[in-house]
């Protein structure tokens, strides 16, 4: 019998310290738009039909009990890494922004492969990327 076949990563999440402060980052500079506000998560359409969840870094250890069923707890720690598809047009003036926003900047790569890649920090520390078609095989 063949294998199933994933149809790619629907969410993605981030715990993080100060949540208004994150939910603000992602919502005013990242452009990203709120689909779901609770006290526990906010959820961002991340585009692609994906979706961010930042998290209040330990509020969902324990799980959460739903009327369909018991989310298992989870959390993170330390910078985690995130890379937004960006269209290759579309890079230098997503660097710009993100430059004119204060944002901190970590690094800039020219793949081999001719992708290219803008490293920088959000609020809590966590390593995002924006990255051009070239990067991967599939991208």
């Amino acid at each position: 019998m063949a294998m199933p076949q994933l149809q790619g990563i629907l969410e993605s999440a981030l715990y993080v310290d100060d949540k208004p402060r994150s939910v603000a980052f992602f919502r005013d500079v990242m452009g990203l738009t709120i689909v779901r506000d609770e006290e526990r998560l906010t959820a961002f359409d991340a585009g692609g039909r994906s979706i961010l969840l930042i998290f209040a870094r330990k509020a969902s250890l324990d799980g959460e009990d739903t009327p369909g069923g018991h989310i298992p707890g989870h959390d993170g720690a330390g910078p985690l890494h995130m890379a937004f598809k960006v269209a290759a047009g579309d890079y230098d003036a997503w660097r710009d922004h993100l430059r004119r926003a204060g944002v901190a900047e970590l690094s800039e790569v020219t793949w081999p492969t001719g992708g290219k890649s803008y490293y920088f920090s959000d609020p809590d520390g966590h390593v995002l990327e924006i990255a051009t078609p070239g990067l991967w095989p599939s991208y």
